[in-house]
C-alpha cells in the first residue's frame, strides 16, 4: 500500500503530475476481479484515508511543455492525464492497485458481476498459453464453434504468447456488436473465427448432484455468490449428499464480504482470515450463518487461477482441516484491495492490506499447495478428460 497516493481531494492538483505516465510511456492496465479480493464497493469516500503531503512537478510539467513545444502530431490532454495516472499508480508496484478510466471501469464492474461485453468464453493459462477453459452456454462462442481445450494464438493482429487470462480477456472484449477474429490452436489444426460480441451474462455458481455426490462450482465472489452457495448448500443437504467438492479453479476471486457466508458453511464461528496492515493486525473475519456442511466430507479442487478470496476460502478449510485439496498450486495473492471515486467516473483499485489464514501463516506470492497433486493438460482438455476432478470423485 502507497500512502501517497492522492485522494477525491487532492485531484486538482495532482491533474498537473498525470503527465508523467504519458512521458515515461507506462500505460499498463490490468482489468477485472480475476485476482482481486475486493472490499464491498464505495460508492462515496466515507472512510477512505487522505494524505496533505505533495511532491514536486517541476520536471513533470517541464517535460510536458517540451512535449508539447516539439511533438509532431495531435496531443489530447483529456488522454494524457489518463495516461500519466495510470502510471502514477503503477509506479507503486503493485499489479493490484491501478487506476481506470470510465469505461475501463464499466468493463470493471460488469465483469465482476459476470455482466460482460464478449463472446462468452472462460479463459485460463494452461502450459503457459491462454487456454479456452469454458465456452458458455448459447454465448457467440458457442455458436461460432469454439470450445474449451482451444490455445489462443492471437486476438486480432496481436500475438497473446505469454499473456494472463486478464491480458487475453481484455483483447477480446469490447462493446456489443463489434467483431473481433481470434486464432487458436486445436489437436494441432489452426482455427480461425470472427465472433460478433454480445453482452454475456454467466452465474457465479453451479451445482449438480451425481451418485450422492454434490458438485459445486464457485467462478467468482460477486454480489450474489454466498445467496447463491447457500441455497446450493441446503439443496445438498436436502438431498443427503455423502460428499462434496468445491471447485475453486480459475476463481480469481473478487468482494471479500462474501468469504465468511461460505466459510460458515463448514466452520461455526471460526476465523476466517487475519488482517494485517505494515504487519500489525488490525481485525478479523469470522465465519458466519448455519454450519450445515460441518462433517460433510469435502474435497476442494485448487489450481494456479485460484486466488485472492477462493484463496481465502481455501485456506480456512485447509486451516481447521474441512476439507482435502486436490489439483495444483494456488496462484498466491494474499493481499485485499479498496475501490475508491475518482471524478469523472474513474476508480481507484489501491491495495489496502495484507490478509493471513487462520493459523497466521501468508500465502503472498507462495500460494497453497495442495494434500493431493493432480495436473490438468492441454491434452487432458483436448479429449475432455478432468483427472483432478477424477481424483476428486475417487477421493469420495
Amino acid at each position: 500500500m502507497d500512502p501517497s497516493v492522492q485522494k477525491k481531494e487532492k485531484q486538482v492538483g495532482v491533474a498537473t503530475l498525470f503527465f508523467w505516465l504519458a512521458v515515461v510511456g507506462v500505460v499498463c492496465f490490468i482489468a477485472g476481479s480475476r485476482s482481486d479480493g475486493l472490499r464491498p464497493y464505495l460508492s462515496s469516500l466515507t472512510g477512505v484515508k487522505t494524505s496533505n503531503e505533495t511532491i514536486d512537478l517541476s520536471q513533470t510539467q517541464q517535460v510536458y511543455q517540451l512535449l508539447k513545444a516539439n511533438y509532431d502530431g495531435d496531443l489530447n490532454n483529456d488522454t494524457l492525464i489518463d495516461g500519466a495516472t495510470k502510471g502514477l499508480v503503477a509506479a507503486a508496484g503493485d499489479p493490484h492497485t491501478t487506476f481506470m478510466t470510465k469505461e475501463e471501469r464499466d468493463e470493471f464492474e460488469k465483469d465482476l458481476e459476470g455482466e460482460i461485453s464478449g463472446i462468452g468464453a472462460e479463459i485460463g493459462v494452461r502450459s503457459g498459453q491462454p487456454t479456452i477453459l469454458r465456452v458458455i452456454d448459447n454465448s457467440p462462442a458457442k455458436a461460432a464453434g469454439v470450445a474449451a481445450g482451444d490455445i489462443i494464438q492471437t486476438v486480432g493482429d496481436e500475438n497473446t504468447k505469454g499473456y494472463d487470462a486478464a491480458k487475453t480477456a481484455a483483447l477480446i472484449r469490447g462493446e456489443a456488436g463489434t467483431t473481433v477474429k481470434i486464432k487458436i490452436t486445436r489437436g494441432g489444426e489452426t482455427k480461425e473465427f470472427s465472433i460478433t460480441r454480445a453482452l454475456v451474462t454467466d452465474s457465479s455458481v453451479e451445482m449438480t448432484i451425481t451418485d450422492q455426490i454434490g458438485y459445486l462450482k464457485i467462478r467468482r465472489f460477486d454480489s450474489e455468490t454466498a445467496d447463491l452457495t447457500v441455497r446450493a448448500a441446503k439443496k445438498m443437504v436436502e438431498q443427503n449428499v455423502k460428499g462434496i467438492i468445491v471447485d475453486l479453479r480459475d476463481n480469481g476471486g473478487g468482494q471479500l464480504d462474501q468469504v465468511a457466508p461460505i466459510v460458515g458453511l463448514w466452520l461455526d464461528q471460526k476465523t476466517a482470515l487475519i488482517e494485517k496492515q505494515g504487519g500489525i493486525e488490525t481485525g478479523k473475519i469470522t465465519s458466519s450463518g448455519v454450519p450445515i456442511l460441518a462433517g460433510k466430507k469435502t474435497v476442494v479442487l485448487i489450481n494456479g487461477g485460484t486466488a485472492s478470496a477462493s484463496e481465502i476460502v481455501t485456506g480456512a478449510l485447509k486451516d481447521y482441516k474441512a476439507a482435502t485439496l486436490i489439483g495444483e498450486k494456488t496462484y498466491g495473492k494474499g493481499t485485499v484491495q479498496q475501490t475508491i471515486d475518482v471524478s469523472g467516473g474513474k476508480l481507484l483499485k489501491v491495495t489496502i492490506e495484507h490478509w493471513y489464514t487462520p493459523n497466521d501463516k501468508t500465502i503472498d506470492k507462495t500460494g497453497i499447495e495442495p494434500d493431493k497433486k493432480v495436473e490438468l493438460t492441454i491434452e487432458d482438455m483436448d479429449s475432455g478428460k478432468d483427472p483432478q476432478l477424477d481424483a476428486a470423485k475417487q477421493a469420495l
